[in-house]
Parts: C-alpha cells; structure tokens; sequence
C-alpha cells in the first residue's frame, strides 16, 4: 500500500516539472518591462538608458542577463561591453535585478523582439512611464498557467494524502492500545 502511495507521488512529481518549463512569455516580460525598465528604458528611443531594440541580436543571453541582474558586477569584472555602455550613459549605474531569473530575462528579451517589429511596421503607441510610479508588476492567474495549477493541484493532493494517512496512523495506534 505504501509503495503505490510512493510510486502515486513520484508520478504527480514528474507531471508537475513537464509542465513547469514554459517557454518564455512576452506577457511576463511585458509586465517586467512596463514595472521595471519603462522609467529609463524604451524600446525604440534612446531615454535615460540606451534603446533596447535588437538587443538580443547585440548582446548574448547570459550577458544580457549578468547586465540586468548586476550591471555593476559586470562592469567592474572587466567586460568592455558594459564598460562602454556605463561611460556612454554618463556613469549612471543601472540599478540590480538580482531577484529576476534567467527566464524572466528571455521573457523581457522576447517582449522587446515583438514590439521591435510593431514598432518597425509603425503600429507602436509608446507610453512612458515617469521614475518613481511603477504600474503593478503581476498578472492574474490564467487557465493557460498549466505548471501553476498542476502544481497546486498536486501540493492539494498531497496534503490529502498525508492528512488520510495521519487518520489512518491514529487508527492503527488506537486499535493496537485496545488490544493490550
């Protein structure tokens, strides 16, 4: 009975990692861009940091991502990239992102690439965003969030399991004392 318990668990396991990795979003890295990178950044013009068109078409992934999560690290590790960038934008730091993954940079990274093309084909109303007012930075839970709710599910299913399990201790140790 235990093994089937085991084996059901290990089962939920693996159908929750298989859908877990989703491709990047350009929602996520629209909700990213907008709360996070509009109040320096555009994708078209240059503001107070460089216009971020093509960018990943410049830059590579992993730097890209070492630059938006510590720019100054890079800075300061020596590339000449980012050494360039910083002396180009009057030594004005960029501020870490130290809490976004590697995948929420993709996600960003796609975001720019589709609005590139709109932009280019002139369907683009940009709106900026001044420093200091951030617009919310989440997005509602969707049916389409299939790794969510598989893994809601299963944290659900496993709380049950372990709750039966429990009773049914309980009732062993109860049977085995009105038995002495």
């Amino acid at each position: 009975m235990n093994r089937k318990i085991w084996y059901l668990l290990l089962l939920m396991g693996l159908a929750v990692q298989g859908y877990a990795a989703a491709p990047p979003s350009k929602e996520e890295g629209a909700l990213i861009f907008k709360g996070r990178c509009a109040a320096c950044h555009n994708i078209n013009k240059r503001v107070v940091g460089p216009a971020l068109a093509g960018v990943g078409d410049r830059r590579s992934m992993e730097w890209i991502t070492k630059f938006v999560q510590s720019s100054q690290s890079l800075i300061s590790s020596g590339d000449k990239d980012a050494q360039a960038l910083f002396a180009e934008f009057n030594n004005t730091p960029m501020p870490d992102h130290r809490d976004i993954t590697a995948d929420q940079v993709a996600s960003l990274v796609e975001y720019i690439k589709s609005e590139t093309k709109t932009a280019t084909a002139g369907n683009v109303d940009v709106i900026t965003y001044k420093p200091g007012v951030r617009p919310l930075a989440y997005r509602p839970l969707m049916l389409s969030d299939y790794g969510y709710i598989t893994g809601f599910i299963a944290v659900v299913a496993l709380l049950v399991l372990v709750m039966l399990m429990m009773v049914r201790v309980k009732d062993v140790e109860r049977e085995m004392q009105n038995d002495k």
